[in-house]
């Protein structure tokens, strides 16, 4: 009796054994394994010179915003019926800006808070070179047929979004 107890001694010593083996191969390896292989990766990537490791690929506190003072709406009339059409195009003066994106959004400013009406996008509007009035090969043409007081917003936003300049002005339409 002895000697089969001391077997199955045996066989649940083995299979503690087995199953702290298997703690190991199943977790930890694969950690470690892990761990070295994306250090590999992020020396090989880090050793050319073009790139880096930006952390924070959204930090905006060094963004340069400009007002109305750079940029311009041409067109904008204060009133407006609600059978003719808002038709404006936008200059900047800014040096900074030579290509950017173009947004221009109506706001119904009669609502709390504002509700949008409309936005048009105008992207790859490079204006320095051509010096043109934008949007380039574009019209902004929106008809807005319901009364009240509206706000118009331009907003140019450089290639890699770090600068951008917005104009704002209010109109009426009856």
């Amino acid at each position: 009796m002895s000697l089969l107890n001391r077997y199955k001694g045996i066989i649940i010593l083995k299979l503690k054994l087995a199953v702290r083996r298997g703690v190991y191969f199943v977790f930890l390896i694969p950690a470690v394994a892990s761990i070295f292989f994306g250090g590999l990766v992020l020396g090989e990537v880090l050793k050319k010179p073009e790139r880096e490791l930006n952390m924070m690929p959204f930090d905006f506190s060094d963004k340069f915003v400009g007002s109305s003072g750079a940029m311009t709406i041409i067109g904008l009339q204060k009133e407006y019926s609600n059978s003719k059409p808002i038709e404006i195009s936008v200059s900047v003066l800014e040096s900074l800006f030579d290509c950017g994106d173009l947004y221009i959004t109506i706001f119904d400013v009669s609502k709390v808070p504002k509700e949008v009406v409309t936005q048009s996008g105008f992207f790859d509007q490079c204006y320095e070179k051509n010096d043109l009035t934008m949007p380039i090969d574009d019209d902004f043409s929106e008809l807005i047929s319901s009364p009240g007081e509206y706000e118009i917003v331009s907003e140019i936003n450089d290639k890699t979004y770090q600068k951008s300049l917005t104009v704002s002005e209010r109109f009426i339409v009856k």
